[in-house]
């Protein structure tokens, strides 16, 4: 262990290389450190010195952080979570918090947890700042990285949610698939659970793209069966595919609770689908140290309440 090395990074270094990973901006993260930007530049000067490494780099008009920054975000969130925490021997009070979280979701789960959340949230925090992003934006990477807190999103419970053993996914209510179509469309014309197949093969698709997860269980209980849906169209979200969906003889596979509430699926005829296609589910998910924050324990605490709430809402309805 070298300690005349270690004793030239302070606290004051790790916050800067933190929130510089937050925002990727010296003038955003002078903002919010309340520093002047010459200021920030110095310590990162310091520290790239320290560590031999740019740490960041101009690419066009852009900051991107180097894989050794990258690599470090999650040690040294840890490590500042360990010295708030050190610090701080009071209990979270989330009514005096003037702090920030962020969240990550998938454009069709704002309509059904977004707007409940922020509201409970800001009820109980109201000198917070809530960041919400869509995860085709900041995904995996952005838990990883220590930019992002938490991520909401549909998945299928019958695929492995990847071999991120960093990361830990927690349910917060299942749910099924379903199969939208135009209110014209011939196959619309026929009863429930009268979808066979082969009616379900015959027509175009439209797909939902993800590169973080794996291909879905359906996806491969079809390939056993040695059939393939045509995906047609292959977009980033559930809305945009359910616009495609009212325009043309696409049909759309997606959750069943996102089709009864979404004003862009209003409309549409929605059919079981005529094959196992496993379980699904609505999951958040985290890095393995974010817990450890109280304050960011406080807040996963009111998402599972939220979900909590919803989900016996909609038990009742």
């Amino acid at each position: 262990m070298d300690l005349v090395k270690l004793s030239r990074i302070s606290m004051k270094h790790l916050i800067t290389l933190h929130v510089m990973l937050d925002t990727l901006s010296v003038t955003a993260a002078a903002e919010r450190l309340c520093l002047s930007p010459s200021s920030v530049s110095k310590t990162l000067s310091q520290l790239r010195s320290s560590l031999g490494d740019d740490l960041f780099y101009r690419h066009g008009n852009k900051l991107v952080a180097t894989p050794l920054a990258r690599r470090l975000g999650p040690s040294v969130q840890q490590m500042i979570y360990d010295m708030d925490q050190l610090m701080s021997q009071d209990q979270f009070d989330p009514f005096n918090c003037e702090g920030r979280f962020s969240l990550a979701m998938r454009e069709s789960t704002f309509e059904l947890l977004a707007a409940k959340l922020s509201a409970h949230v800001l009820a109980l925090a109201p000198n917070i700042k809530l960041e919400i992003s869509t995860k085709d934006s900041v995904g995996f990477d952005g838990l990883i990285g220590g930019t992002l807190d938490f991520i909401i999103l549909p998945h299928d419970l019958s695929q492995p949610p990847g071999s991120r053993h960093d990361l830990v996914w927690q349910t917060l209510f299942k749910d099924e698939m379903v199969c939208l179509m135009n209110p014209d469309h011939s196959l619309a014309q026929r009863g429930e659970g009268e979808l066979s197949l082969d009616d379900y093969l015959s027509y175009g698709h439209i797909g939902i793209t993800d590169g973080d997860l794996n291909i879905p269980f359906f996806e491969m209980q079809l390939a056993q069966l040695e059939c393939r849906r045509n995906i047609s169209i292959s977009l980033p979200d559930f809305g945009s595919a359910a616009l495609m969906c009212h325009h043309s003889e696409l049909l759309f596979t997606c959750s069943r609770r996102w089709a009864e509430m979404a004003l862009q699926a209003k409309g549409l005829v929605s059919r079981a689908l005529p094959f196992d296609y496993g379980e699904v589910a609505y999951s958040l998910v985290w890095h393995s140290a974010t817990l450890k924050d109280p304050a960011q324990r406080w807040f996963y605490e009111q998402v599972l309440a939220c979900s909590e709430a919803e989900d016996s809402f909609r038990l009742i309805k």
